[in-house]
């Protein structure tokens, strides 16, 4: 029982760190900053990974960003440790998305370039289904015991480090730019590139968030992988060094 219970414990990180991984190659740098565009059956594979393991809507996350770029750390960012405080981003970071996500209005205006789509109206937009066939395949694997402890753990992981981008990446690290944003590169390490958070925010629109040696970018291996696969096409720019 030990070892099945051990097996479930790494199934649910690799499940959270694919989760992030696509959050970050998918959500932020290609939908969010148009930093990497992908053919269209890789990104419908992103899309059904995402919704099976985080039930995320698509436009609601690109929403609630880039509401947070416009209004960074100021009042209006959604999810904000300077406005609110670090314990409070990181502990319920979810509260404060869910908030900002209700606001329709807010929503459509910064989502006018991603109208929802067939596969939107009819499967991806219904978050609970996602998640429900998500342990239902857990289930079918490793049995409701085991699948519950995948799914608790997962949950638990991925809201943990989702919310330490947002809480620790605008608190703690260095700010090699004069942006309020900080790098920390052990949080990019588990979560693909996304603590690099201040060189994100002096180039939004880079695919590769590690600017300079020794700074490491896991996602942007993933993206430069599938760009020499052809199946992705990165946008060029001239990037700025700290």
């Amino acid at each position: 029982m030990l070892v099945k219970v051990l097996v479930a414990l790494i199934f649910a990180f690799l499940v959270t760190q694919l989760s992030i991984l696509l959050t970050t190659v998918y959500l932020h740098r290609s939908l969010s900053h148009k930093a990497v565009k992908y053919a269209p059956g890789i990104e419908i594979v992103i899309r059904a990974l995402l919704w099976l393991t985080t039930g995320i809507q698509r436009r609601e996350w690109v929403g609630v960003h880039r509401i947070h770029h416009a209004h960074t750390d100021v009042q209006g960012d959604p999810h904000s440790p300077v406005v609110e405080s670090y314990w409070k981003i990181q502990l319920f970071n979810l509260v404060y998305y869910r908030r900002a996500a209700k606001n329709r209005e807010a929503i459509e205006r910064y989502t006018k370039d991603l109208p929802p789509d067939r596969w939107d109206r009819y499967l991806f937009s219904h978050s609970y289904l996602g998640l429900g066939l998500g342990i239902a395949l857990l289930v079918a694997i490793f049995g409701v015991e085991l699948a519950l402890v995948i799914a608790i753990v997962h949950l638990v992981l991925y809201l943990t480090l989702s919310a330490a981008v947002n809480a620790i990446g605008h608190r703690f690290g260095k700010k090699p730019f004069q942006n309020l944003a900080t790098n920390n590169q052990w949080l990019a390490f588990l979560t693909f590139g996304e603590g690099l958070h201040n060189n994100h925010h002096e180039m939004p629109t880079a695919a590769n968030l590690a600017f300079v040696r020794p700074q490491i970018d896991l996602g942007w291996y993933v993206i430069r992988f599938l760009e020499l696969a052809h199946v992705a096409k990165v946008r060029t720019l001239k990037r700025k060094f700290a």
